[in-house]
């Protein structure tokens, strides 16, 4: 798929309705946005396929203030509301949380690994976040779904320059409501099996060298040796998950061939993804941190500042989570861009080999 460049500054108005004054219909605009030859990255000389890192952010720094207005209703209405939720553990059980962190450290001492201020504080961790996405489960299949949608729906219509409208995406809502939700129960499916696998796996070998005989805390290298594969492998997870959730917005494609349409894109530009996701991911969990140590507890004064610290914050955690589903859509493109010309270029080499006779 080839794209033509436009300048960084030049913004072109494209109408998409038709002569009759009617708007466009869905299969149009889906077609437009897979193959559309008018959808143009922001910056001169700069293609999809040749973007890093830096260059997605800016390119999303670049997308946001062309339709400002529509990413800040977003930010303000779906992604603010359900970061405010989870930033203060609103719906966190303790009593329950507290009781699953008591089981998994009697699993884990059971298998002859050693309680370590680290472990404690993993199992406690692991069990918070059960128990926070269990009954955050229905704010994540409304605001967070309707957040990236409308998030991937204003970054393509960005990039065909034109503006978010509300009517219009209502209408494409409506059509893929089903796959996205399907895509994003598969997408928890293969996270929740990744941790389920990785448990399992620590689980076995400290049982395996505690049956060897040995010491306590010799067993804790093998966990530090599996837990930095699972590190690995659940980072690339996460790259594919976050993938096939705009593949699923933008294609006609949902669940497991989604998620494997994801993980074939994804192929040359893993880096690319790891560095976008590790810095979105340092970027909330450093908010995160001030939210819990400003707001949730209150170590100095009579907590009167937590009025105003409390919502800036939660700005500023969700500002990063717009920041994080734009460039996730902006990655879609790089892949697609990348996996297109590729496909191009063996179809050029096939039709030359067939061109030179044989000797």
């Amino acid at each position: 798929m080839e794209v033509t460049v436009g300048h960084c500054e030049q913004i072109e108005s494209i109408d998409l309705n038709n002569s009759d004054g009617e708007e466009t219909p869905l299969h149009v605009f889906e077609m437009e946005t897979l193959d559309s030859d008018r959808r143009r990255s922001f910056c001169i000389d700069q293609q999809f396929d040749s973007m890093d890192a830096l260059e997605i952010l800016r390119e999303a720094v670049r997308i946001l203030r062309y339709d400002n207005s529509a990413f800040m209703l977003i930010l303000f209405l779906l992604i603010c509301p359900l970061s405010a939720i989870s930033l203060s553990n609103l719906l966190l059980d303790q009593s329950l949380a507290k009781s699953l962190s008591t089981k998994l450290m009697l699993v884990g001492q059971s298998s002859g690994l050693p309680m370590k201020p680290l472990i404690k504080k993993l199992c406690i961790s692991l069990s918070e976040m059960t128990v926070s996405f269990t009954f955050m489960l229905p704010f994540y299949i409304t605001f967070s779904l309707l957040s990236k949608a409308s998030t991937v729906y204003a970054v393509d219509c960005t990039y065909l320059r034109t503006h978010f409208h509300n009517s219009k995406f209502f209408a494409v809502i409506g059509k893929i409501w089903k796959r996205l939700l399907w895509t994003y129960l598969s997408v928890c499916m293969l996270i929740i099996s990744c941790i389920a696998l990785f448990l399992v796996f620590v689980i076995g070998i400290c049982n395996v060298f505690s049956y060897l005989g040995f010491p306590p805390h010799m067993i804790t290298y093998p966990f530090v040796v599996v837990g930095l594969v699972f590190v690995v492998i659940f980072a690339n997870s996460i790259i594919v998950c976050k993938l096939s959730i705009v593949i699923s917005i933008l294609e006609d494609i949902s669940g497991r061939r989604a998620i494997l349409k994801s993980s074939s894109l994804i192929q040359g530009q893993i880096q690319v993804g790891l560095l976008i996701s590790f810095g979105s991911m340092i970027g909330m969990a450093f908010v995160e941190g001030l939210y819990d140590h400003r707001v949730n507890t209150v170590s100095y004064g009579d907590g009167s500042s937590r009025l105003w610290e409390g919502p800036l914050l939660v700005f500023m955690y969700s500002f990063i989570v717009l920041i994080d589903h734009i460039m996730s859509a902006v990655f879609y493109f790089i892949c697609k861009s990348s996996s297109s010309m590729e496909t191009s270029e063996k179809e050029d080499q096939a039709l030359v080999a067939t061109m030179i006779p044989s000797a």
